[in-house]
């Protein structure tokens, strides 16, 4: 992510119509797809709702790129575990007092 500019945000529109303004945090290949981590842009860090949502990187049928959700509860949790590694790596690497 770029300090200067800020973050990159997206919004996402789920199948019932409901959208949400998304934070783009890191992304990452396991197993031969790609991932990525949010956090939401339009709530309040307070929310008991809020914190990363992961979701899988995927191209529709018409060639533009879609996320979904992870089914796999196992697969889920390691890729999780993976983003945290990531993200507290570039963070320890941030601040060199660590």
């Amino acid at each position: 992510m770029d300090e200067e500019t800020g973050g990159t945000f997206i919004v996402l529109e789920d199948e019932e119509g409901n959208s949400a303004e998304l934070e783009i945090i890191a992304e990452l290949e396991y197993d031969g797809e790609t991932y990525t981590a949010f956090l939401p842009a339009d709530m309040d860090e307070d929310d008991p709702d809020y914190g990363y949502v992961i979701l899988k990187n995927n191209v529709d049928e018409e060639g533009f790129e879609v996320y979904d959700t992870i089914d796999d509860e196992r697969k889920e949790e390691e890729i999780y575990e993976r983003f945290m590694a990531l993200l507290y790596e570039e963070e320890d690497e941030e601040d060199p007092k660590q």
